[in-house]
């Protein structure tokens, strides 16, 4: 029977403090969780508070830039995933092949910056470098302190999946060491002559994510939601707390043991005073890009064969971030269009 909650909390601190019965404990509740809806609400991550406000107030303060200044931040090739997007820009439901008008917010993307190698150097268009705005002068310095913090975060959560799933604790950290890392800073905000959004237009339009694992630091700002039963939940995000979610290549990966589920950010009430401001901070950890990604030998049996064909993670997310960029149906394996209530 799956549980009433589409969001499971879970209390990474046993598992990070904690010795092999805490860990396994752990692990199970993140099994249940990814089983069920596959959205965790992280407590006891270890992020200090102060590096978390930090960088929401940095992004934040972008974002409050003049359009020009933010546009010098455009990055010209959409498959460099870097740099500033304007509002309007996207449409997220066209990952998963559905048609939706243009979504209501606007982001920032940077990259990992440990890309020196000849590894990296093969693989360049997926690792291109950050384009770094001149103000608001602390962002960078933000970003690093988070980035540090919320990596240590991801690798945890690699690690009790990897037990989870009966698998050594470095099994998954493995395969992602030269994991594509995208973090997106986005801001929803309705501007005071703003028109009305046009029917079915979405802050963010549904859908699932790419990847194997997606941290998300948001404000405790309604909009978020997740779909349940042909239902569509309202998902708080309490200070202090990462909401995670796993991605669409997890689910693949392990079989449909585990659930990749839709989810949106709704445009705020027409009546709702004032812009209604949401700032949110998505960390995704992608698989590198020559990974071949195939069943993983324990989420599968005679009795339970695979039932996804393998597919180069590189070519799965260019696919799909292109989908919603450029507003077009991926030329992807096993693309399905789920109804969308």
């Amino acid at each position: 029977m799956r549980a009433t909650l589409p969001v499971h909390p879970v209390d990474l601190e046993p598992f990070r403090l904690g010795g092999v019965t805490e860990r396994l404990e752990v692990a199970r509740a993140i099994d249940a969780a990814c089983r069920d809806s596959g959205f965790l609400l992280i407590t006891g991550h270890g992020v200090p508070q102060p590096t978390c406000d930090a960088v929401l107030d940095e992004f934040g303060a972008f974002f409050d830039l003049p359009l020009e200044a933010k546009e010098r931040c455009v990055v010209a090739d959409p498959r460099a995933n870097r740099g500033y997007t304007r509002l309007g820009k996207e449409a997220l439901g066209y990952s998963r092949g559905a048609t939706t008008p243009p979504d209501l917010f606007e982001a920032f993307n940077v990259g990992r910056e440990d890309t020196t190698g000849a590894y990296f150097d093969t693989h360049r268009d997926f690792y291109a470098p950050n384009l770094w705005p001149p103000a608001p002068v602390g962002l960078y310095a933000a970003w690093q302190a988070y980035e540090g913090a919320v990596e240590r975060v991801a690798r945890w959560l690699l690690e009790a999946m990897a037990l989870a799933l009966e698998l050594p604790p470095g099994w998954f950290v493995e395969q992602c060491r030269n994991a594509i890392v995208t973090t997106r800073a986005i801001n929803y905000q309705r501007a005071a002559d703003a028109p009305k959004p046009e029917p079915s237009q979405m802050r963010m339009g549904a859908h699932s994510d790419y990847g194997v694992v997606t941290i998300l630091l948001a404000d405790d700002v309604g909009g978020l939601q997740v779909l349940r039963d042909d239902v569509w939940h309202d998902i708080t995000t309490p200070r202090g707390a990462f909401v995670c979610n796993i991605g669409d290549m997890l689910e693949r990966w392990t079989n449909d043991r585990w659930r990749s589920t839709l989810h949106r950010v709704v445009p705020p009430p027409v009546l709702a005073d004032g812009p209604v401001r949401r700032r949110s901070i998505a960390r995704f950890l992608d698989c590198p890009p020559d990974l071949i990604v195939e069943c993983i030998p324990t989420c599968c049996s005679p009795e339970a064969p695979a039932r996804y064909q393998p597919v180069v993670a590189g070519e799965w997310l260019t696919e799909k971030v292109l989908g919603g960029r450029e507003q077009r149906r991926p030329d992807l394996p096993d693309l399905e269009i789920p109804p969308t209530p």
